[in-house]
């Protein structure tokens, strides 16, 4: 293909693996707002958003590293069909208590651990095995992509679940969600990578963890996105998690305006995978990725501010294409400068800060918006995400910089 963003589709198994994905992203987005919607009309108390998205997330202090483990050792397709087999489980027991009228929000935060150590386990094999379907100088198009179908799903995925809610109730969401999972299984039955040689050495996970932590730690190039996404993460990311609060409580749109809020946010991030791997191509890709820390940072001031759903929403357009080039940036730079036979542990410990951090900083979040507002606090949050990203990008030779890409 012409356009360097597509250029990795041209790769049968990288296809193959994004249409999966697209098709999980679909029925994840679905569960995320159904149960966003069910929690805030159940309780109306953002707490529970929180707590609900930290016990679904901070279980990847366990699943990312073992996953990455795993998937330098083993066939990372098997890793990952056993993963989404047992998000397949947690989705459709979500499904049959909320269909039987026996959901609670403590049994909706037990499942999301199951489904939390489950994701966060099969995304590190996928994160590591993107870059054996590509050549390396897709592998940015190729996680911006990845980005992409799940923020597509993002989009589609909330105004399927507007219907599904409209006409019938969360647990279809989440039984769809469940059969999406099935869809993953089946087709990485079909996606072959490269052999790779088989570690000699037996199992040690202490001792192989240690080697993924001391290359991110001492390669600039890995530890300092870790750090900027943990960092961003806790304090401008937030705003992804409380938007059924701002959408039902703030604007008053209800259910209808939760989907339209998630989907802005998804239509902006498709936006972005098309367009910004062609201007990194002409400018550089650590100026597209400095200039998305500042957009994001200011829309997601001024989504605070927004009077109306509809100012709301196209704000969220905008910090859906910012928060992808964020994203992405830092995905890619790990990638790349991770040392080949320790990828996946490095890339697992990326994954393990951005879901250590998010739930926690929309748990502190979450928890000051219940008695200051959703309004200020993400006011705040965005102000102090553009004053971080201006010490960041300072000097000559900022810390923001050694995230930029090796040449080919």
């Amino acid at each position: 293909m012409a356009s360097a963003s597509f250029a990795p589709l041209r790769h049968r198994n990288f296809a193959l693996t994004l249409f999966s994905s697209f098709v999980s992203s679909v029925g994840t987005w679905m569960q995320s707002v159904a149960m966003g919607v069910w929690l805030t009309i159940t309780t109306h108390n953002p707490v529970w958003l929180g707590a609900v998205m930290l016990t679904t997330w901070l279980p990847a202090i366990i699943g990312a590293p073992l996953g990455g483990i795993v998937a330098d050792r083993w066939h990372r397709q098997r890793w990952i069909q056993i993963m989404n087999a047992l998000m397949a489980i947690g989705a459709a027991a979500l499904a049959i208590l909320e269909l039987t009228h026996h959901l609670t929000p403590l049994e909706a935060c037990v499942i999301g651990l199951v489904e939390g150590l489950s994701g966060s386990s099969s995304w590190a094999a996928y994160q590591g095995l993107l870059p054996d379907l590509v050549e390396r100088d897709e592998v940015l198009a190729a996680v911006s992509l990845s980005s992409g179908q799940f923020n597509l799903g993002r989009i589609i995925g909330p105004t399927a679940a507007g219907l599904a809610l409209a006409f019938g109730s969360p647990g279809v969401c989440f039984a769809i969600n469940a059969a999406s999972f099935v869809v993953v299984v089946v087709i990485f039955s079909f996606v072959r990578s490269p052999e790779r040689e088989a570690p000699e050495s037996p199992l040690a996970l202490w001792r192989e963890l240690r080697e993924g932590a001391v290359a991110a730690r001492t390669v600039p190039g890995c530890r300092n996105p870790i750090v900027l996404v943990s960092v961003f993460s806790y304090v401008v990311s937030p705003f992804i998690a409380l938007i059924p609060a701002m959408a039902i409580d703030v604007l008053h749109s209800g259910k209808t305006g939760t989907s339209w809020l998630v989907a802005a946010q998804g239509v902006g991030a498709v936006i972005a995978v098309v367009w910004l791997p062609n201007l990194a191509a002409r400018t550089s890709r650590l100026t597209v990725l400095r200039g998305s820390i500042y957009v994001l940072c200011v829309s997601v001031a001024l989504y605070a501010l927004a009077p109306t759903l509809a100012w709301a929403a196209l704000t969220l357009v905008v910090a859906g294409g910012a928060y992808v080039g964020m994203i992405t940036g830092f995905n890619s730079s790990v990638q790349l400068h991770a040392p080949t036979h320790l990828r996946s542990r490095v890339v697992s410990l990326y994954t393990m800060s951005l879901s250590i951090w998010y739930p926690l900083g929309t748990l502190a979040q979450a928890a000051l918006a219940h008695h200051y507002g959703i309004r200020p606090v993400t006011l705040v949050a965005g102000l102090a995400g553009l004053v971080l990203a201006t010490f960041v990008a300072a000097g000559e030779r900022s810390f923001l910089s050694a995230v930029e890409l090796p040449a080919t």
